[in-house]
């Protein structure tokens, strides 16, 4: 491998390899846990504000590797909302996601919004996209940023604003 390589994998510390392997304990699961999910599409570019089910809703921004870190995502954080995803690192037309943040706010009138990123320093730019967009938006709502660490676990939970 080229050294460039290396330092580009490297470069961001949410890049850096990790193994969790041997940390994870084994629980016997039982039973099928029914999804969460109330619609589709979920990629940020991809919704409309206006759709139904974001009507007056508890809307999820969240970034698209929590999901797979979070073991009870379903259960614990997207019961009952209508969800969102987004990468603010590999994402491109983020200006875009202002303006359909500030519309689920404004247009969808939701009632609250949870933006849940990863613990990586790329993933701040999420709650920074959602704190842009309360600012320009009409209308103020409560925010929540939820952080994650890598193993899935809750590392902070705190209300944001403007």
């Amino acid at each position: 491998m080229s050294k460039e390589m290396s330092k580009d994998m490297c470069g961001c510390p949410g890049a850096a390899m990790q193994d969790f392997r041997g940390e994870q304990e084994t629980k016997e699961e039982t039973g099928k846990r029914q999804s969460q999910l109330r619609q589709w599409p979920l990629q940020l570019h991809l919704i409309s504000p206006l759709a139904p089910y974001y009507q007056k809703a508890d809307v999820l921004l969240s970034a698209d590797c929590v999901a797979f870190t979070v073991g009870d995502f379903h259960k614990d954080f997207l019961k009952g909302k209508s969800l969102a995803i987004a990468c603010p690192k590999l994402d491109e037309g983020q200006d875009i996601y202002v303006e359909k943040i500030k519309s689920l706010i404004d247009d969808a009138k939701i009632n609250t919004l949870t933006v849940m990123i990863m613990q990586v320093p790329c993933c701040g730019g999420l709650v920074a996209l959602a704190k842009e967009a309360l600012k320009a938006a009409k209308r103020k709502i409560p925010v929540k940023a939820i952080v994650v660490s890598l193993q899935g676990d809750v590392l902070s939970e705190e209300w944001v604003g403007d």
